[in-house]
């Protein structure tokens, strides 16, 4: 696994550790074995859309979908042609309560991750059919290094943390420098006890433009692709 982006430098140190040599070895026994998600050339997707100089905003997920075709290596995310996950839903419907913008016809958030949405999984692969399968082999302390390393940006960054497992990230994250957002997983067990009326988008958008940053445009659509409603 390699990247060819300016994440390379950064983390290059990572790929000699004895951990990320056992979590490979791990990596291509599960693949030998199993079916994987997602697919090995989409492992590090998030990385390679979301620039590290470009990151603003740091949403922070657990795995990856387990589901076939699902998983594409941007947190919360899915391809055009693939059903909406229920987490996805209801995310939707947070960002229609906050902004007014209308709920997307597909799950790909790539339109987030090229204005500098950083969507990160803590574990970066998983077992089909099986959530939770390859925590705690390593992934995680590769993807504290890369929450370190956007730790250490100078320029104000928004960090979004859904779910306790994202939440428990909160240690490393200076919260003199940077804005932390939390609140319980979108997921349907949980996201009517407080991420539905949490305004995440709003406020990631009131702490960039307070850094004289650029707000986030949340819709996930270009205006090119959006069909205008008819006149009566």
């Amino acid at each position: 696994m390699s990247m060819t982006t300016d994440w390379n430098p950064l983390l290059r140190d990572e790929f000699s550790k004895p951990y990320w040599v056992d979590l490979q070895a791990f990596i291509a026994e599960e693949r030998a074995e199993h079916s994987v998600y997602p697919p090995h050339d989409e492992v590090f997707a998030a990385l390679r859309l979301t620039q590290h100089s470009d990151t603003k905003v740091m949403v922070l997920g657990q795995d990856p979908y387990h589901g076939a075709g699902q998983a594409h290596g941007l947190a919360f995310s899915v391809r055009r042609d693939v059903r909406i996950p229920p987490s996805l839903r209801n995310i939707y419907t947070e960002l229609h309560d906050d902004l007014g913008i209308p709920i997307a016809d597909h799950g790909n958030l790539e339109r987030w991750a090229r204005q500098g949405v950083l969507l990160l999984n803590t574990t970066l692969t998983v077992r089909a059919g099986q959530a939770a399968s390859h925590q705690k082999h390593g992934w995680e302390e590769f993807t504290d290094q890369v929450i370190q390393t956007v730790n250490n940006k100078t320029e104000p960054v928004v960090f979004m943390l859904w779910g306790n497992a994202a939440r428990r990230k909160a240690d490393l994250i200076d919260v003199q420098r940077h804005t932390v957002i939390e609140s319980p997983h979108p997921s349907p067990f949980s996201a009517r006890n407080g991420f539905f009326g949490s305004k995440p988008f709003s406020r990631a958008n009131a702490a960039l433009i307070a850094a004289d940053r650029e707000p986030i445009d949340w819709r996930v659509d270009d205006l090119a692709d959006q069909v205008p409603e008819q006149a009566d």
